[in-house]
């Protein structure tokens, strides 16, 4: 019978899966297209969001250019794009940019990347779940204020469904996504329709005044305008996270895999674009208004705006000005977005373990972040993933424009040193091939991911330039902390690797001189016969019986009781002036080993096997105390020997009483402890 947490456990993950059923039929590109590009294009559903509400610093006017900077963050994403194209032909093993940073760069290059990698995860799903949970709540007003409790809700659904192993269904993954590009594709075109008859419709906020911020009294004149301006490019490069998808997922794809890998990159480029521009320049048509607090931020007629007022999202004003407020367009935008948005988050649950486990692998994180669970998925990495995205979403209340400020810095620590390493990679193909013609190009590959290396690296100096400050060096701090332990544990497994390596010079099977065996008394109950028995079966060189003199009077008991059974085994007495257990036992094993140092010292030490959680609270204590102890002693074993409580018979086989009822001794599996007189 389970106990009660295994029955909860299968109740939340399910009965375990075989192996075989890890084996998955590669995915088509009809089916990868939505589920590699769904973290890139969920960044539609607050990357326009970002730079809106950033130039709204600088007033209404300001806001007229975001198009323009959205076309910038476009062309920056095409370089990365076809950068890539050519960097998962040359890497289709699926590591990503951390195999290519570690290949060409070094490992702590590699290290750093991963560490960036990480962070830019954890953010992935606490920023795509918070702005879904905004979402719901532009469909659901009466829900305002509880972004966190929803934002919380949705990690916690998607652990389970990641732990359950349901989030590896294609088509589950696929279907939302279609389903938004083709929704939003029709909204754009609806509203471009509406604008060339003159009948489109005004957002909800286009009616209210955007108030300037006191620090840009002269709009984006200036520098303190240019730096706004750069300050929005960097907030909008959200969009750009995402891109890296496909060359981490390659190993996945059908034959052959970086050509369908490279035709993915680019139809996502094609499609996030399309989108992402079509969504800036409706916005502007039809005047959306966004700030980071509507209440100081905006006026209406002069005054305040209604203290009731919910700013929506940039989509869901959309579909409030070409569909209507409360429409069924209104709430199939505000459904899909929600779904795409949790599809991003899914990829990120798949992306984290995934990466975790080739850095276990390689010795730089826990090894237990390896190992598979009961439905296959890596159990360790989802769960890590789960607490620190709901450590961030209750840090900062889901508030995705603060969430923003910590985004992208990682993912451009990527894509810099990806590039960097790709140029490493072309010269030194360079260097061995003699073809002319094979050498034109790769000098035009190795050029584009100069001119990659080159943007990727003035963006992430723009994006720590404009946001440091304004919470991105919390990122910077993120990755530099994950760096240091992960460069400090790889470092200790390969010292505990070099420690462990067998020396040829030594003999792998020298045995010790004699086996001196020692059998911990406390009370004379049936559990210390037991090991007595255990002792004298292994046939020891020399066999004592040791009691520590914590209580003299509790002492006096056991030798008499111990002389009145008659056990052929010695009995020694060890002086505790303080109390103490384990300090005697271990002075007198160390003056032992001072006479024999070659001996193998053998200590027994009987302990219960329990049946409930709370009876280990009450026995074996000290048994563990000791052991902890005695396992720093060179040359000396510890033998643990079970005594099996009627409890621990009734948890394995579903209650006492049936056990009873057949008459069965929880510990006849056991010699009889009538023997330690023989």
């Amino acid at each position: 019978m389970l106990s009660f947490l295994d029955a909860l456990k299968r109740i939340l993950v399910g009965r375990p899966f075989r192996t075989e059923r890890l084996k998955q039929a590669p995915l088509r590109k009809r089916m990868a297209l939505p589920i590699f590009s769904a973290s890139a294009l969920s960044s539609i559903a607050y990357a326009p969001d970002e730079v809106i509400l950033t130039l709204a610093l600088a007033g209404v006017t300001a806001i007229s250019i975001s198009p323009q900077v959205g076309l910038a963050i476009m062309v920056v994403m095409f370089v990365i794009i076809a950068s890539y194209r050519q960097s998962v032909k040359a890497y289709p093993s699926g590591r990503g940019d951390y195999e290519i940073a570690s290949v060409n760069l070094g490992p702590r290059a590699g290290t750093t990347v991963a560490a960036a990698l990480l962070v830019d995860f954890v953010l992935t799903v606490a920023v795509s779940i918070s702005s879904a949970s905004h979402y719901v709540i532009a469909a659901f007003p009466a829900l305002a204020g509880k972004q966190a409790l929803i934002a919380t809700a949705g990690v916690v659904i998607l652990t389970v469904l990641n732990l359950r192993g349901r989030g590896r269904s294609q088509r589950f993954n696929a279907a939302p996504v279609y389903l938004f590009i083709g929704a939003l594709l029709l909204m754009l075109a609806l509203g471009g329709i509406f604008a060339m008859l003159g009948t489109l419709g005004e957002s909800p906020s286009a009616g209210f005044e955007v108030m300037p911020n006191p620090d840009y009294p002269d709009g984006l004149t200036g520098i303190a305008g240019i730096l706004l301006v750069l300050r929005a490019f960097s907030t909008g490069s959200a969009a750009l996270t995402g891109v890296e998808v496909p060359i981490s997922n390659v190993h996945t794809l059908a034959a052959p895999k970086a050509r369908n890998a490279a035709s993915l990159l680019l139809w996502l480029g094609l499609i996030a674009a399309a989108l992402t521009l079509g969504t800036m320049y409706l916005a502007r048509a039809v005047n959306v208004h966004v700030v980071e607090d509507p209440q100081t931020g905006m006026l209406f007629n002069g005054g305040p705006i209604p203290g009731d007022y919910i700013q929506d999202p940039v989509l869901g004003q959309l579909a409030h000005a070409i569909f209507g407020g409360g429409s069924i367009g209104f709430f199939a935008i505000m459904l899909l977005t929600v779904g795409v948005l949790l599809v991003a988050s899914h990829t990120a649950f798949n992306s984290f373990p995934n990466l975790a486990s080739h850095l276990a692998t390689d010795g730089y994180l826990p090894r237990q972040l390896r190992t598979r669970g009961d439905r296959l998925g890596f159990s360790n990495g989802i769960l890590s993933l789960a607490f620190a995205a709901i450590a961030l979403i209750w840090i900062f209340n889901a508030h995705v424009p603060t969430l923003i400020q910590l985004y992208v810095v990682g993912v451009f620590v990527s894509f810099t040193l990806s590039q960097l390493g790709m140029i490493k990679h072309w010269g030194r193909e360079l260097a061995m091939t003699p073809d002319k013609r094979v050498r034109a190009k790769i000098q035009r590959s190795r050029l584009l991911n100069l001119v990659g290396f080159i943007l990727t690296a003035a963006v992430l100096v723009i994006v720590l330039g404009t946001r440091l400050i304004h919470g991105a060096w919390l990122a910077v701090l993120g990755i530099a902390v994950l760096f240091f332990l992960m460069d400090s544990l790889h470092r200790h497994y390969v010292a505990v690797d070099d420690e462990l390596s067998i020396d040829t010079a030594q003999s792998p099977t020298a045995l010790p001189a004699r086996v001196h065996a020692l059998v911990l008394v406390s009370t004379l109950r049936k559990p210390v016969l037991r090991a007595v028995a255990f002792a004298r079966a292994s046939r020891p060189s020399k066999l004592d019986a040791i009691v520590v003199d914590a209580d003299s009077e509790k002492t006096e008991q056991t030798i008499a009781e111990w002389e009145r059974l008659g056990i052929p085994v010695p009995i020694t007495v060890l002086a505790s002036p303080y109390r103490e257990i384990a300090p005697p036992l271990i002075e007198y094993i160390r003056s032992i080993k001072r006479d024999s140092p070659r001996d193998l010292i053998v200590v027994y030490i009987p302990e219960y096997v329990v049946g409930r959680w709370w009876e280990q609270l009450v026995h074996n204590q000290t048994a563990m105390r000791i052991k902890n102890r005695l396992h720093y002693e060179p040359g000396v074993v510890v033998a643990s020997v079970p005594w099996r409580l009627a409890s621990s018979d009734a948890a394995a086989f579903g209650g006492a009483t049936e056990s009873a009822s057949h008459g069965r001794n929880p510990n006849t599996s056991l010699p009889p402890a009538s023997k330690a007189k023989d």
